[in-house]
């Protein structure tokens, strides 16, 4: 089985704002401009929702409204994926190319070569951490979440740069050297817009 990593740049502060925010204008907007994805989210899950999981948009209102959630936490699912349409629809998509599908422990694997390169604030396995969504959104297996803070990426960046002053150019596989890149590209898109980080979901 596959998995899927997700990354958008944005405020993650604000995003976690989103949650409890009762904004009943950003659910209408939602529901007027990407209709067609919630049906498609809802035909999807049919089964799922014929067995009492909430819609793609109950879960958004639920998210919004910051309840009532449903008891059975096997539909916590919707809400998680709903809280990412909102970090997908204020945020903007980076690119995750040798991120999705991956399988087994390959964030893990990068996090490796992260490391090798002396790169220690970010973490790309820390997406696929449990208990990543904000409150009081309900969490259980799949999609998880996880943020780096605007000075976080920062702090990845100015290890990057220091270990290319000092040399230090470890081996790496030329797969994992490629999705460091891919996350240096993440870091710099951040770097380039103060105050925004990083949201990740591993689905």
């Amino acid at each position: 089985m596959s998995s899927s990593l997700s990354v958008y740049l944005l405020d993650p502060k604000a995003a976690r704002s989103l949650v409890g925010s009762r904004d009943d204008q950003l659910l209408q907007v939602i529901r007027d401009r990407f209709g067609d994805d919630l049906a498609s989210d809802d035909t999807w899950f049919s089964s799922d929702i014929a067995n009492g999981a909430p819609t793609a948009y109950e879960a958004l209102q639920a998210v919004v409204h910051a309840g009532p959630f449903h008891e059975n936490r096997q539909y916590a699912f919707q809400y998680g994926y709903a809280y990412k349409r909102l970090c997908s629809l204020t945020g903007s998509f980076l690119d995750n190319s040798c991120f999705s599908p991956f399988r087994g422990e390959w964030l893990e694997i990068v996090d490796e070569g992260l490391r090798a390169l002396r790169i220690t604030a970010v973490s790309v396995a820390g997406f696929g951490g449990y208990g990543g969504m904000p409150d009081p959104v309900p969490s259980y297996d799949l999609p998880r979440c996880g943020e780096w803070t605007h000075e976080r990426c920062l702090q990845a960046l100015e290890q990057f740069e220091q270990t290319k002053r000092d040399g230090h150019a470890p081996p790496l596989e030329t797969e994992v050297v490629d999705a460091v890149m891919d996350v240096i590209g993440w870091l710099r898109h951040a770097e380039a817009r103060p105050g925004l980080g990083i949201v990740g979901f591993v689905s």
